[in-house]
């Protein structure tokens, strides 16, 4: 009795395993590989923006959130990277950095030219992505320091901080004609120009407001999640965009 349950039982493992085979077998070969036919060059610059500012938001938050008296809402975004666990934000801003740059390429290579400050907004993007680096390389000083005893690091931090997301509403409104000029992209136009009202406010906020105040740490993170929110939303696109390419190629061939 015992040996046929255990026969009956080998056999249903093994049935089990084979249905596993099977639909694995068949993902592989019905989705996953004409899927990975129609990725191409464009692909790989929309999945360094997608990846991007995730890796900044997983790594802010983990680290925030873990430690000790610190305060997402309070506390700048830069001063996390004092903390025991600030290297993990770190990363992030690397990473964000690296990513940033290859989805510029992207841009430039996927929005047709509308006018010629279209160029000054890839320039500006191409800043903002050597900017999150020197940001995660550098970092800031101890909050409420005299500007006498700042060092050379925090201000380098600072400048390049400051100098990135007051930028960024700008590099925006300067690809917002070619946005809106390409059939690809123009359905983005009008959330591309709230994104830029919001951040031109934002910015205008957190220069308004001391670093000390009780919000400025949330302020300084919606600002930062603006743009990279729209990193995200055009860089979905961008993918998008990229696999009906690669579809439409093999059409008219």
């Amino acid at each position: 009795m015992s040996k046929k349950k255990n026969i009956r039982a080998f056999k249903t493992r093994k049935s089990f395993l084979v249905s596993v085979k099977d639909t694995i077998g068949s993902f592989i070969t019905l989705k996953l590989v004409p899927f990975l036919k129609l990725c191409n060059i464009h692909t790989a610059f929309a999945v360094a923006g997608i990846v991007g500012p995730f890796v900044l938001s997983i790594s802010d938050l983990s680290a925030g959130l873990a430690s000790p008296g610190y305060s997402i809402v309070h506390d700048s975004i830069s001063s996390l990277a004092l903390t025991n666990i600030g290297w993990i934000q770190t990363i992030g801003f690397l990473v964000l950095g690296l990513l940033v740059e290859v989805f510029t390429a992207g841009l430039l290579l996927n929005i047709k030219r509308g006018v010629k400050w279209f160029y000054l907004g890839i320039a500006i993007f191409a800043f903002f992505g050597f900017a999150m680096l020197l940001i995660g390389a550098f970092r800031t000083d101890v909050a409420g320091i005299s500007d006498a005893t700042r060092t050379f690091e925090g201000r380098i931090h600072g400048f390049v901080a400051s100098a990135t997301f007051f930028l960024f509403p700008i590099a925006i409104l300067c690809l917002m004609p070619s946005i809106k000029r390409d059939p690809n992209w123009k359905y983005l136009y009008f959330y591309t120009y709230i994104t830029f009202i919001i951040g031109a406010f934002l910015v205008i906020t957190i220069k308004i407001l001391p670093e000390g105040n009780y919000l400025f740490g949330l302020i300084e993170r919606l600002l930062v999640a603006n743009a990279i929110i729209w990193i995200e939303v055009t860089a979905v696109n961008m993918f998008v965009i990229s696999l009906k390419r690669k579809s439409s190629e093999e059409s008219q061939s």
